[in-house]
């Protein structure tokens, strides 16, 4: 997998709130407020589908489109990666947000999360 220029981005978070066979039209609809062109949709579709994203499926003179990665997969990939870019390491992320300080009861939600993340064992 590959992370998604963010044009593209805003075209899979479309079509994940819209879910399968997505007909073009409610696409556009969708991100009119970017004031795309169809042509620009059409493209970054195309991309997308390149790139193993989407599926096209022709009914009539119409493309449905669906996604083919879930919403919850790629945003695990790209944090992993964004992290992996910049810091390194989970502890390397963590330790520059401590550095700017954490808000009152943040720290103690990382420690919940980290015990309940481990199974308990800690």
């Amino acid at each position: 997998m590959k992370r998604l220029p963010d044009t593209e981005l805003e075209v899979m978070k479309a079509l994940w709130a819209t879910g399968p066979d997505t007909p073009r039209a409610t696409l556009e609809d969708r991100l009119s407020p970017f004031g795309w062109a169809a042509n620009t949709i059409n493209t970054y579709l195309s991309r997308l589908a390149e790139k193993g994203f989407v599926a096209v499926r022709r009914v009539g003179k119409s493309n449905l489109y669906t996604p083919l990665v879930a919403r919850e997969e790629y945003l695990s990939f790209d944090s992993r990666a964004v992290l992996d870019r910049l810091y390194g390491s989970p502890r390397n992320f963590v330790a520059a947000l401590a550095r700017e300080g954490f808000a009152q009861g943040e720290l103690e939600e990382l420690r919940a999360l980290l015990e309940q993340l481990s199974g308990g064992r800690g």
